[in-house]
């Protein structure tokens, strides 16, 4: 069971700090931010990990090594200096020989409460190429992007100024994916990203939707990274 974390980007909200340390590495209570990640991804049963680095790439290399430390397997795909964005990450991935036949996508400042290999499931019992999971969130945390309708996401739309009223949802951060998506709606050697590939597979009838009940949280803003740090200082053992 795979999951490629996305972690190449230059985290520009976070600098001065990120000019140094990978976001994915920033510490959250005390621990560098990836090993809640792995360890959560360990914990369901996720083995295999790809990280796509970019920006302060050795960095990560560094820290997380071959992922024994988590009980994982962890590989690396570098963009070095040439970011390709986040579907273009995932095409240089699938180039290199990288990808399984399906695989969980997760943003490296992404910290969600649900079983990720439970979502990879979803996906694998399912007829769609893709499935995406949302979260009921009324434009409470950033923009609403998503119209679900029962097990199908009908409509994806990032960045939309006044969104319909039926578009109560938002993109949770963790995808499932079969490799065929990334080969057939990814061009090769040039920057792209998933939010276009994700919206024509909804218009095309074709992504399913998993919806999620409890909050994200990130790391991509000092204030959700206050949030996050809040939370998980709360369940360390005093």
């Amino acid at each position: 069971m795979q999951c490629v974390i996305l972690a190449g980007g230059l985290a520009t909200r976070m600098w001065p700090e990120t000019r140094t340390v990978p976001k994915t590495l920033l510490p959250v209570a005390g621990r560098p931010f990836a090993s809640y990640q792995l360890a959560w991804l360990a914990g369901s049963g996720i083995d295999d990990v790809v990280y796509c680095i970019g920006h302060l790439g050795g960095l990560i290399r560094a820290y997380v090594g071959d992922g024994s430390a988590w009980g994982l397997s962890v590989r690396y795909v570098d963009e070095s200096d040439r970011l390709r964005g986040t579907a273009g990450a995932l095409r240089l991935a699938l180039d290199s020989g990288a990808l399984e036949e399906d695989f969980l996508v997760l943003y490296g400042d992404s910290w969600l409460q649900v079983d990720p290999a439970t979502v990879l499931q979803a996906l694998r019992e399912c007829g769609e190429p893709a499935l995406m999971t949302v979260f009921r969130n009324d434009g409470r945390w950033d923009g609403s992007n998503v119209v679900l309708d029962g097990t199908r996401v009908c409509r994806y739309a990032k960045g939309l100024a006044n969104p319909p009223p039926e578009m109560r949802w938002i993109d949770y951060g963790l995808l499932a994916l079969r490799r065929q998506v990334i080969a057939e709606r990814v061009p090769a050697g040039q920057p792209f990203d998933l939010a276009p590939v994700c919206e024509r597979i909804a218009d095309d009838g074709l992504l399913a939707g998993l919806e999620v009940h409890d909050r994200f949280y990130e790391i991509g803003s000092v204030s959700g990274r206050e949030e996050l740090e809040a939370l998980l200082g709360s369940r360390q053992p005093r």
